[in-house]
């Protein structure tokens, strides 16, 4: 068995009317994780839309102009337990305009569902939401061919989108990807094994999320603690207490391990780890606690706590796939602030490398204004200092947003590289 309290975060993406709401609705009805009143207003829902049983695409669409339109538009989360796992569902737009909606989705990400019709194949949409996924290094790919039951539930047809989306993924980073021929609207391979494609030798949907392998998707290698405040309790039982609190943001502390701050360069060993009033001997990502040191070192928010043989790279220009969240456009050499886990700092896009064509993945170098849904190389110079490790190595250390300081929204996401 595994244990419960691992947690799966998991997105789903796909063309326009490829289901994704659908799949969703089905897992939740399926896996009887809805309540009864939810679904009681559900299928009042329904019958007003002349629909004969519940749509299930209506147990996501939680926005008015999304059930009005049909289509989803915003980031919908939905959280839902099994017995063996605990999961957090990010179901995601599909249309082009909403590029951006789906890379914050994807962000957190263990696994991501690609669906594709099985009527259509692979289709750009298609090819633009796998690079995503790929640029966002989602570990775990499931392509789930739906509508199987549109094309007879035929075999051939899905070997063939097998075939086509290979030819494509093969010049994708992707760790690993499978496949699984559905029907969300009669819930074939979605929880149930289908009766109607026995040549499916493989497990259904929920089987595959509930027994995914994710343990090893966290960086265990790279020591990585972003101090997120300085706890100091002014009490008589922890009068002498200093102790520095955050989350683990890679690999594994121990007591008396030996450490290094930075950006400062000071080293010492960790006195003690603590959750809440438990002791530790050791702790790992993403866990939050809070550690003590040896020595009484000056150290603040937004230092990193580092092993000292082991530390990110240290500088004040970033290479970064970044994706513009805003409505309005990137102005030349504008100074923004940068968040990079605990840290805050100013920060300049110096020079736009090339933007991404998502339909084509072609580069295109001339174009120098970063509007609302584009995905560019660009490079970043900040104040002072960051501790930073490519994305591909800790999602954590290796991600940064853009803060406009004037009016303090979020403009742009992105990836060290």
């Amino acid at each position: 068995m595994l244990d419960n309290n691992q947690l799966l975060r998991f997105t789903t993406a796909g063309s326009v009317d490829d289901g994704k709401s659908t799949l969703i609705g089905r897992l939740l009805y399926d896996s009887k994780s809805i309540f009864e009143d939810q679904l009681a207003a559900i299928e009042s829902t329904s019958k007003k839309k002349g629909h004969d049983g519940v749509d299930m695409a209506l147990f996501t669409d939680g926005l008015r102009d999304e059930r009005e339109q049909g289509i989803t538009i915003d980031v919908a989360y939905r959280y839902f337990t099994t017995p063996k796992r605990k999961f957090i569902i990010a179901d995601t737009p599909g249309h082009i305009q909403y590029t951006r909606n789906m890379v914050t989705g994807a962000s957190t990400a263990n696994a991501a569902i690609i669906l594709v019709d099985a009527r259509h194949g692979v289709i750009e949409q298609t090819k633009r939401h796998a690079f995503i996924a790929s640029l966002l290094q989602i570990p775990h790919i499931i392509v789930c061919i739906n509508k199987m039951d549109l094309v007879d539930f035929s075999e051939k047809a899905y070997e063939s989108i097998i075939n086509q989306f290979e030819e494509f993924s093969s010049k994708l980073l992707v760790k690993d990807v499978r496949f699984i021929p559905i029907s969300a609207l009669l819930g074939d391979n979605v929880v149930n094994r289908s009766e109607n494609m026995s040549w499916y030798q493989g497990a259904p949907l929920l089987h595959t999320l509930e027994t995914m392998h994710i343990s090893s998707d966290i960086n265990k290698v790279d020591a990585r603690f972003p101090v997120q405040t300085v706890l100091r309790p002014q009490n008589e039982s922890h009068r002498d207490y200093r102790g520095y609190a955050g989350r683990i943001a890679g690999g594994v502390f121990r007591v008396g391990d030996e450490v290094i701050v930075l950006p400062s360069g000071f080293t010492s060993r960790i006195k003690t780890i603590d959750v809440l009033d438990e002791a530790l001997e050791e702790a790992y990502a993403p866990m939050s606690i809070s550690m003590t040191l040896d020595d009484d070192i000056d150290i603040s928010r937004g230092d990193m706590i580092v092993r000292t043989k082991n530390r990110p790279k240290t500088t004040q220009d970033l290479e970064v796939m970044l994706c513009w969240l805003h409505d309005d456009a990137s102005k030349p050499r504008a100074k923004y602030s940068i968040r990079h886990t605990s840290n805050d700092q100013k920060a300049m896009i110096k020079e736009v490398i090339y933007k991404f064509d998502i339909n084509t993945l072609d580069r295109n170098s001339d174009d120098k204004i970063l509007e609302m849904n584009d995905i560019s190389k660009v490079k970043i110079r900040t104040t002072k200092p960051l501790m930073v490790d490519e994305y591909r190595e800790n999602r954590t250390t290796g991600s940064i947003i853009l803060i406009d300081d004037a009016t303090n929204e979020t403009v742009a996401a992105g990836m060290i590289v």
